[in-house]
């Protein structure tokens, strides 16, 4: 690390304000740690086909300054958060979140005693950034649920890949073991709070979906903190942050810009307007997420620059890569090992639409310890692809109709459908194994 870090990452002096591993003005900017430089090869495909061609040739040969400060940005987590699990520490997790959701419902003036690390977190909260605009986020929201169905197939895909490959989120994944022992839980919660950041005035202050957003905001932290004691300083010296700052802005820009981006690279036109939109409309959820405001970008063109940068510094697969992906695909596999015969038909398309948009490279290390490791998928990528096309281009034709903010309104009254879907799905999932709520609490006894 830089000699502005000099001073050892966990040393608090007592006090959990301004640790020392948080960026200040005027620091030297930390360079992207040694586990995210290697396999950049495996993230070429997305980048080349659907983020680079978007990039001005200008940036691409003099990169903006976020882009420093991103990399730099690998090396903590989320500082106010952050410092609140340290408070709750000492208070007592079960009295911390009383007192946090206490807040969220009726105001931090409202807690008797709070202490001040959750003091200074709903300062941020109850005043948004001067950039955030409610009119310009709602049109936002809007114009991002109109990207096409193939889009932010597109985007899941990425994020899946990450979550399962790269190195930042497949690291703490795997050290917590929820995909592989609370599967359905886990992704129950996760697209019910993908659908609801869709819903009309999500990010309100005091929306249940605004509140659920700081809930899983307090997971990470959590996550992070209960690693930072089982890893030791010496690893986040070493490796940087896991669920850090940066991987978190990328995954907001992948899915704030993402479905646009698949759908242009498919000849749908998207107005400068309707992408700077739909990037401040995410730009805003990133904020409330946890996201550091100094790396957050409110133009497109510097959104879809930072995620050309990064992707090639995703990383991985790592050794959680291989657990994950063993017991996902236990299901589908019999008792020697081998895929059932359901497990074939399900796994070719899917492998198949994973390779269309994030490359085959990155599929066969997302398998490539699993009986779907030698599945044959040229010709179900193929047929992917007319898929695509076919849904871009039907989404093409409606663009075409009249009374054009009418239907985005009528489109955007109930979130988005893709995500909607998937609530549908996993909710059905998860009643059968019993669990029929999402309190966003799993890592209370984590930190």
């Amino acid at each position: 690390m830089s000699a502005s870090t000099s001073k050892s990452a966990g040393d608090t002096g007592g006090a959990s304000h301004a640790f020392d591993y948080y960026y200040r003005p005027g620091m030297a900017l930390r360079p992207w740690p040694q586990r995210s430089t290697g396999n950049r090869e495996l993230w070429d495909c997305a980048r080349r086909g659907f983020v680079e061609p978007m990039v001005a040739p200008a940036r691409l040969s003099a990169p903006g300054p976020l882009v420093g400060v991103v990399a730099d940005h690998q090396w903590q987590g989320d500082e106010l958060m952050d410092e609140v699990v340290l408070a709750f520490r000492r208070i007592g997790m079960a009295e911390g979140r009383r007192m946090l959701e206490h807040a969220l419902d009726h105001g931090i003036e409202t807690v008797p005693d709070a202490p001040a690390e959750l003091v200074r977190l709903f300062a941020s909260l109850d005043n948004p950034p001067a950039w955030h605009d409610p009119q310009r986020w709602e049109r936002g929201r809007q114009v991002w649920i109109n990207a096409s169905f193939a889009g932010k197939a597109g985007m899941a895909v990425m994020d899946a890949l990450a979550t399962f490959v790269g190195n930042d989120v497949s690291t703490a994944t795997g050290a917590t073991r929820r995909f592989i022992n609370d599967y359905q839980r886990r992704m129950f919660e996760s697209y019910t709070w993908f659908w609801n950041v869709t819903r009309e005035s999500a990010m309100d202050r005091h929306s249940p979906f605004f509140t659920d957003t700081v809930k899983v905001r307090l997971m990470h932290s959590q996550v992070r903190a209960g690693l930072r004691r089982t890893w030791g300083e010496e690893s986040f010296e070493r490796n940087g942050c896991p669920i850090s700052c940066t991987a978190m802005l990328m995954g907001a820009i992948s899915f704030g810009i993402l479905p646009m981006l698949v759908d242009l690279a498919h000849g749908r036109e998207h107005a400068q307007a309707d992408l700077d939109d739909a990037m401040v409309y995410w730009a805003h959820i990133a904020y409330v997420f946890g996201v550091a405001e100094e790396v957050i970008p409110t133009t497109a063109a510097d959104g879809i620059e930072l995620l050309n940068y990064y992707l090639p510094y995703t990383g991985g697969p790592t050794e959680a890569t291989a657990a994950m992906s063993e017991a996902a695909a236990a299901s589908l596999s019999d008792e020697d090992g081998n895929l059932t015969l359901k497990g074939r038909a399900v796994t070719g398309p899917l492998l198949a639409m994973m390779a269309y948009f994030g490359g085959e490279p990155a599929v066969r290390a997302l398998v490539a310890t699993t009986p779907a490791r030698d599945i044959p998928i040229a010709g179900w990528v193929r047929l992917i692809g007319l898929l695509v096309v076919a849904n871009v281009r039907v989404n093409r034709l409606f663009d075409k109709l009249p009374f054009r903010s009418a239907r985005l309104r009528r489109r955007a009254a109930k979130g988005d459908r893709f995500w909607r879907l998937n609530v549908l799905t996993s909710r059905a999932a998860a009643k059968r194994k019993g669990i029929l709520t999402t309190p966003y609490d799993h890592h209370d006894t984590t930190s």
